[in-house]
């Protein structure tokens, strides 16, 4: 039984008293800011350390008296210089790691608000809720909702192939923290039966593979995957990996071995062994260039399949669907490596010979592109297979297994760079937000206050995500096999046919199965 209270101090210039929440292990007092009741920190899961180390998480322990809800919990390991940014020049300390943050119009029990979840990317190997970018403020009071966000393992300790671990320990993290959910949300003023997961990049493959997890079951009722990342790794790819991963210290991937490198220091094994995938692209193929080590595993017990022949035999049919991708998502990665504008028709051609389909998949791009250049046809393949593809089919999957889904693409070109980065990865975040200058919305807005046009964009994001939260409904046509309508998001929003129907007729039929080893 959770119930709400009312206690002092107050917090802030309000004359309300600081709201008190009890949960399941304990009550947290939070903040009144700007209308809104916001708790930070809380955990949903005990710390993953010592015995619990690589282990699925456990029940987080309970305490007494009422705890204080007002900063963001420790990140979980990772290259701590991946969080630079306005507002985590702090970093917390500690090994709270799996803590749960919720913003809300007010915590009362009778509002059974929807309920909106969001998981964060970060190729599986970096991320944090405290980052400012995911601040949720303009969500929940915009739309009128719950927003939760979760931190989650990533790296070494959420997704290496370890022995004696179970995989995928950072879903199962995610589930966790969704079944804290279901047990508490209620007393913050969230209805646990309309929860709505979200997440972009790794967040939307984190979120494409709960929808193929059975212990997801029930979790959620509807799910918004924004940019899905292609790249799930079979079992025996990521244990080769896994090898790879603990070489690097001298070590074996086991539990017994790891278990003895601390923490904050078994990031590094990550760090050099992504810095040098390239000479693996014998044996690891398609994964190599990625740059990271890390991804879900599809190893037949946490995710039994992979996302796309899970929805497609009918296992999210319940479930609704919006999912979508950038138009011109890989070339943030070309700009990030300085390489806009210098990239030779030889690395073309390379790019197109590993990732487009089938056996002539590189004529088949020239053909269908026969006036791009050397660099439009290397970005257009990474952003193909990488996220529009994958994105696409798994809408297609879904509606195969006889669920509904709703299909975005966002065409808007980020001000900044002098809009040379297009409507690149990680547009929609800021967007979303309305976090403009934090994070990567300092680079794509340069820092500039956003126009009217972004504004009034960044409006229309909160309001259909929330609109779906509500009702499953974004306010444009769920997508079908004939039509194939999708909502274009630009400065003049328009639904249409699938913008991208060179790509999508180039990958019809392509199976995203689990990567092999090869």
């Amino acid at each position: 039984m959770t119930t709400t209270e009312s206690h002092r101090p107050t917090d802030g210039p309000s004359d309300q008293p600081a709201p008190v929440v009890r949960t399941t292990a304990g009550a947290v007092r939070g903040r009144r800011e700007e209308g809104l009741a916001v708790f930070r920190g809380i955990p949903f899961a005990a710390p993953p350390v010592g015995e619990a180390r690589f282990m699925a998480p456990g029940p987080a322990h309970a305490w007494d008296g009422i705890r204080d809800a007002y900063a963001f919990g420790p990140p979980p390991p990772q290259d701590l210089g991946n969080l630079g940014g306005p507002g985590l020049l702090d970093v917390p300390e500690g090994d709270e790691w799996l803590t749960v943050n919720v913003w809300t119009p007010e915590p009362d029990p009778a509002a059974r608000r929807p309920v909106m979840v969001w998981i964060y990317g970060g190729a599986y190997k970096l991320g944090h809720t405290g980052s400012p970018g995911y601040d949720a403020r303009h969500i929940a009071a915009d739309g009128d909702v719950v927003v939760v966000s979760l931190n989650y393992r990533v790296g070494m300790e959420g997704f290496a192939s370890i022995e004696g671990a179970p995989a995928n320990r950072g879903l199962l993290d995610q589930v966790a923290a969704l079944e804290w959910v279901r047990d508490n949300i209620e007393a913050f003023g969230g209805d646990p039966d309309r929860v709505t997961v979200f997440g972009e990049s790794a967040g939307a493959g984190s979120i494409a593979s709960l929808l193929a997890m059975e212990r997801a079951t029930g979790l959620f009722r509807r799910a918004i995957a924004q940019s899905v990342p292609g790249t799930f790794f079979s079992g025996e790819l990521a244990r080769d990996i896994g090898l790879a991963l603990a070489a690097e210290l001298g070590l074996r991937p086991t539990v017994a071995d790891l278990s003895t490198i601390a923490p904050r220091r078994l990031t590094s094994a990550g760090e050099t062994l992504s810095a040098k995938m390239l000479q693996y692209i014998d044996r690891w193929g398609q994964a190599a260039p990625t740059v990271t080590p890390f991804s879900p595993v599809v190893d037949g017990e946490v995710l039994p399949t992979s996302p796309y022949q899970a929805l497609a035999a009918g296992s999210a049919k319940d479930i609704e669907l919006l999912v979508g991708h950038n138009r011109d998502e890989y070339r943030l990665f070309i700009a990030m490596a300085g390489r806009l504008g210098q990239i030779t028709d030889e690395q073309a051609t390379s790019a197109l010979r590993l990732f487009a389909p089938g056996p002539d998949g590189e004529q088949a791009y020239r053909a269908a592109f026969p006036d791009a250049s050397p660099g439009e046809l290397y970005e257009r393949v990474q952003t193909d297979w990488l996220f529009n593809m994958p994105s696409l089919h798994l809408a297609e999957a879904q509606t195969a297994g006889g669920g509904r889904a709703h299909v975005y693409e966002l065409t808007w070109p980020a001000p900044g760079s002098g809009g040379a980065l297009g409507a690149c990865h990680g547009l929609d975040i800021p967007l979303l937000f309305g976090t403009f200058g934090a994070d990567l919305g300092a680079l794509l807005f340069a820092g500039a206050e956003p126009s009217e046009e972004a504004v009034a964009l960044s409006s229309r994001f909160r309001s259909s995500w929330t609109a779906f939260a509500r009702t499953g409904d974004p306010g444009w046509p769920a997508y079908d096999d004939g039509e194939r309508l999708v909502q274009v998001l630009d400065a003049e929003p328009v639904v249409r046919a699938y913008p991208e129907e060179a790509s999508r007729r180039l990958w019809e039929g392509h199976d995203f199965s689990a990567l092999p080893l090869l």
